[in-house]
Order: structure tokens, then sequence, then C-alpha cells
């Protein structure tokens, strides 16, 4: 596939690399259609380029270095890198949690994220459990001020609500998705209750329906061994893995009762009208991607 032609995907900031594997050997990589290759210079700085299809480089593409991260665009962003404040915090534990490859749209995983309905059947006694199944009400809303979906006042049993725990209880979650393709959780901290602990999920699309995705957490935990949290995270997104590999259609449609929601889909249902009316085609059904 090629390099695609919409404004709205390519304008994006796209987390591509993990900074401290970013050396002076030139590392080969694809985004949005477009081959990529991304190294440090002699003096420490990041150069991201376009392969050209004669195998020359095009000039230098915008880079930043954010919460592990190199990132990138194809295009003229008109938005910042969002921020997340917790990174900033530093008593806060980072746990980048690695890049795992998925055969899905970006915007599928997005909305995996989303949905608690399966909690109880694909992660189970971790996530979710029978008969604790249903999705109690919540709001979701466009946020215009800032251009992001926000999912508040969730609650969901959780056997376990994170490393350090092995007793269930129910849990007040957040959902944000400050761009196309990042979405965040808010999770209150089991050791530290007026806090919350945050957690990302960076999405690089290679094509329409391939991806790798980055989960990083901002945790308040002083006492779980990184090893442990490591674990506990890609167990998860690797259950998520299989679920979102096997959705049809692989691509999202954002046409009006092309998937059927119900009241427990309500963040979905925000997030599709917020991409449609952003105009976006990449990873959806909408054609002339």
């Amino acid at each position: 596939m090629t390099k695609t032609t919409d404004t709205v995907a390519l304008n994006a900031w796209y987390a591509i690399e993990t900074s401290a594997e970013v050396g002076a050997a030139p590392i080969r990589n694809r985004l949005l259609g477009q081959d990529i290759v991304s190294r440090r210079q002699d003096d420490g700085v990041p150069l991201v380029q376009e392969v050209n299809d004669d195998g020359s480089l095009g000039p230098a593409l915008p880079v930043q270095e954010r919460y592990g991260c190199l990132w990138t665009t194809l295009g003229t962003p008109s938005h910042e890198i969002c921020e997340i404040i917790e990174a900033t915090e530093t008593d806060r534990r980072f746990v980048p949690c690695g890049w795992v490859k998925m055969r899905a749209s970006g915007l599928r995983i997005v909305e995996n994220f989303l949905d608690m309905a399966h909690f109880p059947f694909v992660h189970t006694d971790i996530l979710g459990s029978e008969p604790y199944t249903e999705v109690p009400h919540y709001q979701s809303e466009i946020r215009r001020d800032v251009d992001e979906v926000w999912a508040t006042n969730c609650t969901f049993f959780q056997p376990r609500i994170a490393a350090t725990e092995d007793k269930g209880d129910f849990v007040r979650l957040t959902y944000r998705v400050p761009s196309p393709f990042v979405v965040m959780l808010y999770r209150v901290c089991p050791t530290s209750p007026n806090r919350l602990d945050a957690i990302a999920l960076f999405i690089q699309p290679i094509e329409e329906d391939l991806c790798r995705c980055q989960p990083v957490m901002y945790l308040v935990d002083d006492r779980s061994a990184h090893i442990d949290l490591l674990k506990f995270e890609q167990v998860i997104f690797l259950q998520d893995r299989i679920i979102v590999e096997n959705q049809r259609p692989v691509l999202l449609p954002l046409e009006p009762r092309a998937e059927i929601p119900t009241r427990a889909d309500s963040s979905s249902v925000a997030y599709r009208r917020w991409l449609k009316e952003k105009g976006i085609r990449y990873g959806t059904t909408n054609r002339a991607a």
C-alpha cells in the first residue's frame, strides 16, 4: 500500500519508536503506508525521514521525544502532542510495556480500549468476572474546548484492579481520547486513593489494517517489582489482541447504524461521532483513504 492522502491522519502526531532504542544505526519503520527511517545524529538529536520510492531519503520530518517515545508526523499538525500531566510527577513509576503488533485498524483498537462490557469475558478474574457483567450508566461527551472525547463516572467490578491487589472491588474509571490514535485510562490508585493512575495507549498505524501499539503507565506504586507491573499489563493487552484481530469488518464503520450500539457503547458512539466530524478516513470503511 502507498502513503495515504487523508490529511486528518497525516496531520496527527504518532509515537513510532522507544526513545532509548534509537541510536546512530537507522531503524526502518512504516507509518500510514509510508516507509520512514529513524536515527540519532552525532549530536544525539533524533532524525526521522521518509524513504522515497528510489530509496533516497526525504527532508527531516517534525520530531519530538515525549513519554519515552519518539514522535513524528507526516503532515502539519494543528495540535501539540497530547498532554499527560502525570508524566511530570516525579514520584510516579513510568512503565513502558513494549510494542505489540496487531492486525487491526488502529481505530478499532481505541474502541476496544474504551469497551468495559468485554471485561468479564475476555479478562476473566482480572478486570471482570461473572455475575458482574452489567455496565452501569456513565457519561460520554466530546469536549469541544480541548477537542477530546471523555467518558466519566464509569464504574465496574474488577477482581484485580492493579498488580498490587488480589481482592475485587467496584472501581471508578475515566477514559480520555485526546487524538484519534491515542487513548487513556485513569483509575483510582489502590495504594493512594486520593490520586489516579494513568495508562496510555499509543498506536502507530503502519497500514489501515496493521498497527503497532505501546501501552505506557504512570503509577503511584512503590511496592511492585517492575516485571510484575509489566506482566500485568501485557497479559491484558495480549488477551485484547485476540478479540480485536477477529472483529469484522477489520476497519471501523462510521456510517450510522452500520453496527448497532447498546447503552454500554456510549463512549464508542461519542468516539465515532468525533471521528466522523473530523472527516478521518484512514482505518475506517469510508473509502479513498
